[in-house]
């Protein structure tokens, strides 16, 4: 199993919040026994969206490779104004390029969510997230984490992620690798 954390941010420092919910879910999937890639927008040099070039951009036919060889995705974005932000769906629109696959986009990959904010809004993220992963034929996952950004670190370690939010990210990690064998119905098949 392979698993990418989609760090949908472009904060570059490791003790960022999108640099430490990033870390934390690696460790955990590491310890698992799962591939995990953390594909991080700041790093990658995915260029602005543009449908009319001739030959698809390096950084974007990696980007593709990592997203559709990842059996579970796990989208982590601040909330910049009310949504994630525009350069993590800039990213996402140029899964474009898979549109000709007879798996387009990312056909039934799972997908878990996280969004941060200062306040209460978290969960306008979340829901941006899910009707994108939708679009992109993916399967989000019924339970996602809207942060409060006052309570993501531990008071008496700021350096750690706070006991309320690491049974979440693991509650959604457990979730998002539990196998479960699913029966098609007849008529489906």
């Amino acid at each position: 199993m392979k698993a990418i954390i989609f760090n949908g941010s472009l904060e570059r420092r490791t003790e960022s919040a999108s640099g430490r919910i990033s870390q934390f879910f690696k460790e955990r999937l590491d310890k698992s026994g799962i591939e995990t890639e953390i594909f991080t927008l700041a790093e990658s040099g995915i260029p602005l969206f543009d449908v009319t070039l001739g030959k698809t951009p390096l950084a974007v036919e990696r980007m593709t490779q990592l997203f559709l060889e990842a059996d579970i995705h796990f989208w982590l974005a601040p909330l910049y104004h009310g949504s994630i932000p525009g350069v993590m769906k800039n990213c996402l629109d140029w899964l474009e390029v898979t549109s000709g696959h007879y798996q387009p986009y990312l056909t039934d990959k799972t997908v878990g969510l996280v969004c941060w904010a200062d306040g209460l809004q978290a969960m306008q993220g979340i829901n941006t997230m899910d009707v994108i992963a939708k679009s992109l034929r993916a399967w989000p996952l019924p339970f996602s984490v809207p942060v409060i950004r006052a309570g993501l670190y531990d008071p008496e370690d700021p350096a750690k992620i706070s006991s309320l939010y690491s049974d979440k990210f693991e509650k959604l990690i457990s979730i998002a690798t539990t196998k479960r064998i699913e029966k098609i119905p007849q008529v489906y098949q």
